[in-house]
């Protein structure tokens, strides 16, 4: 639900973008970075055994910013500056 709600909140603030896009992925993004599948380490990003996880679907950006912050990349604060000049997630 978190991250549901990210999504809706970050594309309700950027006034854009493509909400069903992201929700129509947020079960299994959220199953592959929180049920065990993906390896990877919030205080090390560059650590060289992490898994790559790759989002061809570029639309569903919302859903990655989402999933990153509830994992601790960033402030979910952060996503409501979804496409504002200045912010990580221009």
């Amino acid at each position: 639900k978190r991250i549901r709600r990210g999504i809706i909140e970050s594309t309700s603030a950027a006034a854009s973008g493509h909400p069903t896009s992201s929700l129509s992925a947020a079960e299994m993004a959220t199953t592959i970075f929180f049920g065990g599948f993906l390896k990877f380490d919030v205080k090390n990003p560059a650590w060289p055994q992490r898994d790559r996880f790759i989002l061809s679907k570029g639309h569903a950006a919302p859903l990655l910013y989402s999933i990153m912050a509830e994992a601790g990349h960033f402030p979910v604060s952060e996503l409501l500056t979804l496409r504002k000049l200045g912010s990580p997630l221009e």
